[in-house]
């Protein structure tokens, strides 16, 4: 429930459309559900302008179906996060309106559709391998209402491939850079826009990039200011904090 709406009950209480006891059924399980294993926070839209999203990763099919069922039932927004393509498939035998987004392992309920920003995020990789990252990235950022731009492969190694997209970079109000390896990328996109630069550093490298540690220590240490990074393949924390970042007023 969105602050508007909670508004909107509330007025309809005081002008006689709705009774006191039709308002209690809706605002009964306010503000939180209980599922023994979990519980859903309905309030989280009013206090953050989103709804709560479903981390899936390590909990079983049944309680991710679960949970989708009673968030989709409130009429929330739906987004789970880290999701298997068994998952989906329990969530869809429950919402039969669910999507799928495969690379980017994002399961979606929509039931209202979110205001678009007039203003862009753009998404852009060092390298191809990034790109698992990169639409858990892309794909929450849109669904929370936001136009993105993708540019991919446009890492160090052939620079040429970067500058040549500058002109749609710079029109964007927020970047999302994601790289693995030596994690250079975020300080050379830093040092030639003029908007908030999210670092990304994945977990794409050889031995001594220790899972994504070096990309991490080269983005945390990046002589570029403006450059704020993110965990290691954290794609939904960069989308989520660009989002923010892009809608606000």
């Amino acid at each position: 429930m969105t602050g508007k709406e909670l508004e909107k009950l509330l007025k309809e209480v005081r002008d006689g459309k709705k009774s006191v006891p039709e308002a209690f059924e809706i605002l009964k399980s306010f503000p939180y559900t209980d599922l023994g294993f979990a519980r859903i926070d309905h309030h989280r839209e009013i206090r953050t302008g989103y709804p709560e999203i479903v981390y899936c990763a390590g909990k079983t099919m049944d309680q991710v179906r679960e949970i989708f069922r009673v968030m989709a039932e409130k009429e929330n927004n739906v987004i789970g996060t880290r999701a298997t393509p068994k998952m989906f498939e329990g969530v869809k035998s429950i919402c039969p309106e669910a999507s799928y987004y495969m690379e980017a392992g994002i399961i979606s309920v929509q039931k209202k559709k979110p205001e678009i920003s007039a203003t862009n995020i753009a998404v852009i990789t060092a390298g191809t391998s990034d790109i698992p990252v990169a639409e858990e990235a892309a794909v929450t950022a849109e669904l929370l209402g936001n136009k993105v731009i993708r540019i991919y492969d446009a890492g160090v190694a052939g620079i040429h491939r970067l500058v040549d997209k500058l002109p749609e970079i710079r029109s964007c109000r927020v970047v999302i850079v994601i790289a693995g390896m030596e994690g250079a990328l975020a300080s050379v996109v830093g040092g030639l826009v003029d908007k908030p630069v999210i670092a990304v550093p994945t977990s794409v490298g050889y031995g001594a990039n220790f899972g994504g540690i070096s990309a991490l220590l080269a983005m945390l240490t990046s002589c570029s200011a403006g450059v704020t990074v993110v965990n290691i393949d954290n794609g939904f924390g960069a989308g989520f904090s660009a989002s923010m970042i892009n809608r606000m007023k």
